[in-house]
């Protein structure tokens, strides 16, 4: 796009703030990337009124930038280029796209795919591969589960990773298999490693595209900001050269994979990277406590009610996990661990109160590490006001509990509802609250999520009246927890997640109010613009 003009004047519009202040303003100067003035229109001030291009908003609605919590950023770039199960409603509809693909795919081609869920199916069962594998004989075939924590694959990709019904499940993973002891051709966690080490690797020009690609996407839903939960070595070498070339449209806060053991000790010797100009920031690493719900990966407390000899998985053992916690919170970087079970937040919050325990418990000054739980999504009510207590952020994503909804309560059993998905309690607890998408698990527009915060309804409007309805969020707490919250999250409230003069003039045009209009309608809602730096990056049409 063409380069702004250095000062622009705002108004005819809806303005929402989020600055307690001036909640709503009627003009708003932006120039040399930052807010310079916000107001009543007819206090503006004389200096802005020559040379200024004035942008009439039409009635339009002006919104802070919205922050994604968390998300996979070349997760939802490759999503865009591979098969696409999001939405299927039966087994035969995937091997249908699968038998396609192969037909159109030379012999030997891996076929790929994302976005199943046995849930959504009539059996609501985990599949078995025979199907599959017959409309595929020829083509190695990886088709990973919603929630990225389970792959499906077929009897070529099998042979390939050499499981077989006498396979040795690794730690924190299982090898799914039949009553009879037949593999079923799903690989939870760490199990989806054995086929997973033998698919080659894209090229970095590739992988490169996947993330501009992503990052696209996100400014076409009004993202200004990104949580892109978990880079490599290469992942983060993708994003320092798109911030050294100028070709970051967004902002990006990046965690390091945790999980690449010489790329952590590479991090935790340099440092933080913080950028003055707050468009790439490295600062946080990304662990992994536990699994998912869907596949009952995720560890509870007491055994999963719908199949009650497994407690789920947790990722590392106790010991090992703090190790790697210490050396991280000594090294200045933000803890950002993976924790869906009650158990594994359990654990996890445990952990925290030993390594903050006399500097945050103490009340030391000047020390607000700010580690995070990401998903914390079953949490045992006795550990709900750990998190105020400890400081620790909740990063949360609506869109879970109203796409899990239909299943969670056979799944956990009703006695651990009262901690699941459990915003408004933990907010209202006192603790930082951070909304995200966990795209390309959902989708990255923060609309629905915001609607889903509000209302705890799925797109179709059910349940009547939500689903635990005291968990519903305000509308204004939940455009906070997308914009104010999720800066937080990231050390930055206070250039970050508010129209006021001195932040970055990041916002949204959009074509619904969020504050007063029902969620149906703001699931809906339509991005106009989308503004980083002063800087249109994204127009619709």
């Amino acid at each position: 796009m063409a380069a702004e003009p250095p000062v622009w004047i705002f108004t005819n519009g809806r303005i929402i703030t989020n600055n307690h202040d001036i909640p709503r303003a009627e003009a708003m100067v932006v120039g040399h990337e930052k807010i310079r003035w916000i107001g009543r229109r007819e206090e503006l001030p004389a200096i802005y009124k020559t040379g200024a291009v004035v942008r009439d908003l039409k009635g339009c609605t002006v919104l802070p930038g919205l922050i994604d919590a968390h998300l996979h950023v070349e997760g939802l770039g490759r999503s865009l280029e591979e098969l696409n199960f999001v939405g299927s409603t039966s087994y035969e509809e995937l091997i249908q796209m699968v038998a396609a693909a192969a037909a159109a795919a030379p012999p030997g081609n891996w076929i790929h795919g994302r976005g199943w869920d046995q849930n959504n199916w009539p059996e609501s069962r985990m599949p078995d591969h025979r199907a599959l594998s017959a409309v595929s004989p020829a083509h190695p075939v990886y088709l990973r589960r919603i929630d990225g924590h389970a792959a499906l694959v077929n009897q070529k990709a099998l042979d390939i990773g050499s499981i077989t019904k006498t396979t040795a499940e690794p730690a924190g993973g299982r090898i799914l298999k039949t009553s009879a002891g037949e593999v079923l051709g799903v690989l939870i966690d760490e199990a989806m490693s054995l086929v997973n080490f033998h698919i080659p690797a894209p090229a970095a020009a590739v992988r490169r595209r996947r993330v501009e690609k992503g990052l696209a996407e996100c400014a076409r839903y009004g993202l200004t900001m990104v949580h892109d939960a978990g880079a490599d070595h290469l992942g983060l070498e993708i994003y320092q050269s798109l911030r050294t070339t100028n070709r970051l449209p967004i902002r990006a806060y990046v965690m390091i994979e945790g999980s690449e053991a010489g790329l952590l000790d590479e991090w935790l010797l340099r440092g933080p990277l913080l950028d003055s100009a707050d468009r790439l920031i490295i600062r946080a690493v990304k662990l992994y406590a536990d699994g998912a719900l869907g596949s009952r990966g995720a560890a509870l407390l007491e055994p999963y009610a719908d199949e009650p000899g497994t407690r789920g998985l947790l990722m590392m053992e106790a010991d090992s996990l703090e190790t790697l916690l210490r050396r991280i919170h000594r090294a200045g970087f933000q803890c950002a661990v993976h924790a869906i079970g009650d158990r594994a937040n359990h654990l996890l919050l445990d952990l925290y109160e030993k390594i903050l325990g006399a500097e945050i418990l103490g009340g030391k000054p000047g020390r607000d590490p700010r580690h995070r739980i990401e998903h914390a999504q079953i949490i045992a009510p006795g550990d709900i006001g750990r998190f105020a207590a400890l400081g620790v952020v909740a990063s949360m994503q609506f869109t879970h509990a109203t796409s899990d909804w239909t299943w969670v309560a056979n799944r956990i059993g009703r006695g651990r509802l009262p901690g699941a998905y459990a915003w408004r309690s933990i907010s209202r607890a006192g603790a930082r609250l951070a909304q995200g998408s966990d795209a390309p698990i959902e989708s990255p527009n923060p609309f629905p999520g915001l609607a889903a915060g509000i209302s705890r309804q799925d797109a179709d409007g059910n349940p009547k009246g939500g689903w635990l309805p005291h968990e519903c969020l305000t509308p204004a707490e939940a455009l906070g927890a997308a914009t104010t919250g999720a800066a937080q999250a990231a050390f930055l409230e206070d250039r970050l997640g508010r129209l006021q003069e001195g932040c970055w003039a990041d916002f949204v045009l959009c074509d619904t109010d969020p504050l007063t209009e029902p969620a149906s309608s703001i699931r809906k809602t339509q991005v106009e613009e989308t503004w980083v730096g002063g800087k249109c990056v994204y127009r619709r049409g």
